[in-house]
């Protein structure tokens, strides 16, 4: 049976819940409530598993804050057996505008610590990710404390359709293979 691990990134805490910068952990949340599947406490990670049209899906949320969010991801790709093409990193990008989401099949982290820490723990950037659009709507050495900082209004209304088309990007690529998933789902959203 084909397996897929999918993993989001934030970190773990309640003062980090509804920050910018756990978009990766309300996306695996929104996925595993899709799937019926509950999180449980496991290594490194909470984790849910379920099923996705007969393939295996397990979901986690690294425990080890952002920065070391590597080491979650080997541990769960060496416990499941699980290949780096199989693996959809899902994290925030201040890079791109609040809503756009993006698929990549590899990349560099573009300055964000959690991609860094899993390529240099992989040692590969050849793992599909999946990055949820922040904005950067901060001023000049603002950015730790945008990133970390809480939605504003506007984007908590635009979220739950944000965080539905990533959990459809998620079944695309599952279902469907990244480069079509990628066909589909790059598109900038509708305004």
């Amino acid at each position: 049976m084909k397996k897929f691990l999918i993993v989001g990134l934030g970190n773990p805490g309640p003062e980090y819940a509804y920050t910018r910068h756990n978009a990766g952990f309300l996306v695996a949340d929104a996925l595993a409530e899709a799937l019926d599947a509950d999180f449980k406490p496991g290594r490194y990670a909470q984790v849910a598993k379920g099923k996705y049209r007969g393939k295996q899906v397990i979901i986690i949320k690294p425990q080890t804050y952002m920065n070391l969010s590597g080491k979650a991801v080997r541990y769960w790709m060496d416990a499941e057996k699980i290949s780096p093409e199989n693996i959809l990193v899902v994290t925030d990008d201040l890079h791109l505008p609040f809503g756009q989401i993006r698929l990549r099949g590899k990349g560099s982290h573009g300055g964000h610590n959690g991609l860094k820490d899993i390529i240099e723990i992989l040692k590969t950037e050849k793992f599909p990710r999946l990055r949820i659009g922040i904005g950067k709507e901060f001023a000049p050495g603002e950015q730790v404390d945008y990133v970390l900082g809480k939605w504003s209004g506007e984007e908590v209304r635009k979220l739950p359709e944000i965080i539905d088309r990533a959990v459809d990007a998620i079944a695309g690529f599952m279902r469907d293979g990244l480069s079509k998933a990628m066909t589909v789902y790059n598109q900038k959203p509708k305004e």
